[in-house]
């Protein structure tokens, strides 16, 4: 449910699923001292070199030892910033991990989120970093290797049940400009009118900290957010809020690389390794957004479903 790309009202109007997040007018900013296969070991996940995987990157990228990745660092937990202005998050510790694998250091430039895949096309960025939802008009310019499937997930208070298929005349706090609030709640609020029922009263926040913190006052019955926000929000208020129903509207995030380039086997082998190596799991529970794990790394998932 990442934010939507700009795109022909056609395109736009067959692919809701591209959207998410407002955008951001993020500077690109090279973290040159960015995350290296030593800092995924300090995060306590223990990876190391796997040679025969190294042996299968590009040349000029093996040359390099660098892996240049293109990020927007605004989606926590996904990628954020932390208090030094260095990228964190789980889809940076994903990173990290396939970089200490091929025995690279992963180099981060903070972007412009519509940026990064042109910039992946004209060869600037090996990699793309920041939960793209995989959909096919996506797939015309770059391919994606698949890691995890988000949808939507609402919260409620503890012990408080809501439905959010039937939230009608209730208070519900979102991010203002993502998904959820352009729209997810207008069609479900449409649907409590239509039926000759109270409307869903929305209430927009500048920031999801914002929306999570109203919903643990008690200003508003719940909130409504990316699956993997709003689990990350339940991990660290879990005596405070809870998941209210199941993940809906599931569509697979993807790490972004060039068309039909050789890196896309390479990060493809290198995430199923971390898969079954267990990396991946730890990383995600590190996290508390295990819920969206998949068993299997893919490529292009959106085309074959």
């Amino acid at each position: 449910m990442r934010r939507m790309l700009a795109l022909p009202v056609a395109v736009v109007a067959a692919a809701l699923l591209l959207t998410g997040c407002v955008n951001n007018e993020a500077n690109e900013n090279p973290q040159g001292g960015g995350q290296s296969s030593a800092s995924a070991d300090t995060e306590g996940y223990g990876v190391t070199k796997d040679d025969a995987l190294a042996a299968t990157l590009p040349d000029a990228i093996a040359a390099s030892g660098v892996l240049k990745i293109g990020t927007d660092p605004t989606y926590a937990p996904n990628e954020y910033k932390d208090s030094a202005g260095n990228p964190i998050g789980w889809d940076i510790d994903l990173a990290d991990a396939m970089a200490a694998k091929l025995g690279l250091k992963a180099q981060y430039t903070a972007a412009k989120f519509d940026n990064i895949i042109p910039s992946i096309v004209g060869g600037k960025y090996d990699l793309g970093v920041s939960s793209f939802t995989d959909t096919t008009e996506r797939e015309k310019q770059v391919d994606f290797v698949n890691y995890y499937n988000a949808g939507i997930l609402w919260a409620s208070a503890k012990g408080k049940d809501v439905d959010p298929e039937n939230a009608c005349g209730l208070k519900v706090g979102v991010e203002d400009g993502t998904y959820e609030d352009t729209e997810e709640l207008p069609a479900k609020s449409k649907a409590c009118t239509d039926a000759g029922k109270d409307k869903i009263q929305v209430f927009k926040y500048d920031g999801q900290d914002q929306a999570t913190n109203a919903l643990v006052l008690g200003q508003v019955d719940a909130m409504s957010a990316d699956s993997p926000i709003t689990e990350y929000a339940i991990h660290q208020q879990s005596d405070k809020i809870q998941a209210a129903g199941e993940t809906f509207d599931i569509a697979p995030y993807g790490f972004a690389t060039a068309k039909g380039g050789e890196l896309t086997d390479v990060i493809k082998n290198t995430l199923q390794a971390l898969i079954d190596d267990g990396t991946y799991t730890k990383i995600l529970q590190k996290w508390g957004v295990e819920d969206g794990a998949v068993t299997a790394a893919d490529v292009n998932a959106a085309s074959k479903q």
